[in-house]
């Protein structure tokens, strides 16, 4: 059975930062392409980014987020710097390695 768990969020000030992670497990982790989205109260869930053998960004986050892997310790990333108030969404972990699997999500909360 695949889990996937984030941690790593919070209530942060604007212009600060945060480090999620996701855990997974029951899955063969490096072949996974893996992404991290969100879904902001009354709005739909959005690809924040993806990293497969490249990364890809949202445009609304390109130059202050970073995703990355450890796959030794089966864990991905998002360095989120820079934050502003429209970042504030649940975060998700999801993995894609023939099913699509999804995290049961992380809040992330940033005020002016």
């Amino acid at each position: 059975q695949v889990q996937l768990v984030e941690s790593g969020g919070g209530l942060v000030q604007a212009g600060g930062s945060l480090r999620l992670s996701c855990a997974a497990s029951g899955i063969i982790f490096r072949f996974a392409v893996m992404a991290w989205y969100r879904q902001a109260p009354g709005k739909q869930r959005e690809l924040v980014a993806t990293i497969g053998g490249n990364t890809n960004y949202a445009n609304s986050v390109k130059g202050r987020f970073t995703i990355s892997r450890d796959n030794a310790k089966n864990t991905m990333y998002l360095q989120m710097n820079s934050l502003k108030p429209e970042d504030t969404a649940v975060y998700y972990c999801n993995a894609q390695l023939g099913a699509i699997h999804w995290g049961q999500g992380t809040q992330v909360t940033v005020s002016a």
